[in-house]
């Protein structure tokens, strides 16, 4: 029988407590353990980007941190970013109006990633979109309408006015 460890986290604002081998990865405690699908495992080597969320307000792979070692930490997932089920977050709106997404399976890592790096950069020139992308693969759409919903998701939320399409 495997030996389990109590993790205490504040998950999307909830805090909760999850019995865990020492050795399973925060992607499958949040995949499987709390039913948080939108984080998606991509690649099982930490290359895609696809199970980025937040740990303590910075976008990490979660592929790459042992649930363990999240211990008391704040996690945010791509679940916790639209306000409410009735409407998108500006960012997510964004994605739909410019096209950022096509099959969408990259999608929630691009979210988190882009949110990370408008939390630091408010209004960031394409260079500065595209060096954060860098760890996060979409296979495609070939990134330019990537790079475009992420400006038009930071304009809309510096002037803090709803995107087109922000009704779900």
């Amino acid at each position: 029988m495997a030996t389990t460890v109590p993790v205490r986290l504040v998950v999307n604002g909830r805090a909760v407590v999850v019995e865990v081998e020492p050795r399973r990865l925060l992607v499958d405690v949040l995949r499987e353990d709390l039913d948080l699908t939108g984080t998606k495992v991509g690649c099982d080597t930490s290359q895609c980007g696809t199970c980025t969320v937040h740990l303590d307000g910075r976008a990490v792979k979660s592929c790459t941190v042992l649930a363990v070692q999240a211990d008391g930490s704040v996690v945010r997932t791509v679940e916790d970013l639209a306000p409410d089920p009735d409407h998108l977050h500006p960012l997510q709106a964004a994605f739909v109006e410019h096209h950022g997404l096509q099959c969408g399976f990259c999608t929630p890592g691009m979210l988190m990633t882009a949110l990370d790096l408008l939390a630091r950069v408010p209004d960031p020139s394409d260079g500065e979109i595209r060096d954060a992308l860098q760890g996060n693969y979409c296979r495609c759409t070939g990134y330019q309408s990537i790079v475009e919903s992420i400006k038009a998701g930071a304009a809309a939320m510096r002037e803090g006015v709803p995107m087109p399409g922000a009704e779900a």
